[in-house]
């Protein structure tokens, strides 16, 4: 899918107008440059205003190269896999410091890009961007925080009233999440997902078939894409403490790796303290993208490296 030229144009600069602060404001730049830029206080106080016309127009592009996309992606290396990033702005500046912008990075995120953190904002915006400047090498499926219901109630609604923007852009905000992709495959060997497996999936096919644009369900496969947990003291299925979806165990994990001839899942959904945790015999790996996570965790944040050979490492940041 080629840009049109005015589109790249007008979308290189929005981008520029998101980065400039962080870019001109020497102590944070150094402070990434270190390593050390996360959720300082100078950076998470910087707030950058897009004109409401302008965020629409974002909107509706990125709904469309969602739309024309499948919901299910077949993804190759090398490629960096992110967990949730929850509104801290300057820790999602730190992946692209650290690994490379998305002009020379291919990216896989995994959903949670709002809420909780004081700048979701500008964390979805710009991966709203990238995704339009690079819609074949940059990618963004849909966590459980993407959601109307969800979004309303732990932050993300607040912030978009807070900041001078109407309940109508936040409800547009909504309709883009609900054309967003729901799991990738990488290599046709790493299944990733913002949550977890189902009880109701029995095949690969089952991912293809989901149809959007969709309102996630209170249960099904969709659901738990979003919601479903590994759980270490469960051998199959169990009830899930979050009042939605389920959790799963390492038979039921490898059960379904098996038949459908994958060696690993990767997801996000938890917060693990070095940033990356692995579940049933290293079958699954939780990666968590947002360190100190709401200021009360003192946890790392992860990035999964894959490279064209397969290879797989975690660079971990504080």
């Amino acid at each position: 899918m080629d840009v049109p030229k005015f589109i790249h144009s007008n979308i290189k600069k929005t981008i520029n107008r998101l980065l400039f602060p962080f870019h001109t404001n020497k102590t944070v730049h150094n402070a990434f440059k270190i390593g050390k830029g996360g959720q300082s206080p100078i950076a998470t106080n910087i707030e950058v205003k897009l004109e409401e016309d302008l965020i629409k127009w974002i909107l509706i592009l990125v709904g469309k190269i969602f739309m024309s996309q499948p919901v299910f992606l077949e993804l190759n290396g090398p490629i960096n896999i992110c967990g949730d990033i929850h509104g801290q702005y300057a820790d999602l500046l730190q992946i692209f410091y650290t690994l490379g912008f998305p002009d020379k990075q291919n990216y896989l995120f995994m959903g949670d890009y709002v809420d909780r953190g004081n700048r979701s904002l500008e964390v979805i915006l710009l991966l709203f961007c990238y995704k339009i400047l690079y819609p074949n090498s940059f990618f963004l499926l849909r966590g459980n925080h993407e959601t109307g219901s969800i979004s309303k109630q732990y932050g993300f609604y607040s912030e978009c009233i807070k900041r001078g923007y109407s309940v109508k852009l936040w409800k547009l905000f909504i309709d883009t999440f609900n054309k967003m992709p729901l799991s990738a495959m990488i290599f046709n060997r790493i299944l990733c997902m913002h949550g977890g497996i189902s009880p109701n999936l029995n095949s690969l096919e089952d991912l293809k078939n989901i149809k959007r644009p969709l309102d996630i369900p209170d249960s099904g496969i969709a659901c738990d894409l979003v919601w479903a947990d590994p759980d270490p003291n469960t051998s199959k299925w169990g009830e899930n403490e979050r009042g939605v979806s389920y959790v799963f165990g390492e038979n039921v994990l490898k059960k379904f790796l098996e038949e459908n001839g994958i060696d690993l899942i990767c997801r996000g959904h938890q917060v693990v303290e070095d940033g990356y945790e692995f579940f049933g015999g290293r079958r699954l790996v939780t990666v968590f993208s947002a360190p100190r996570y709401c200021g009360e965790f003192d946890n790392k944040g992860a990035v999964l490296v894959i490279k064209k050979d397969m290879e797989c490492s975690f660079v971990c940041f504080d």
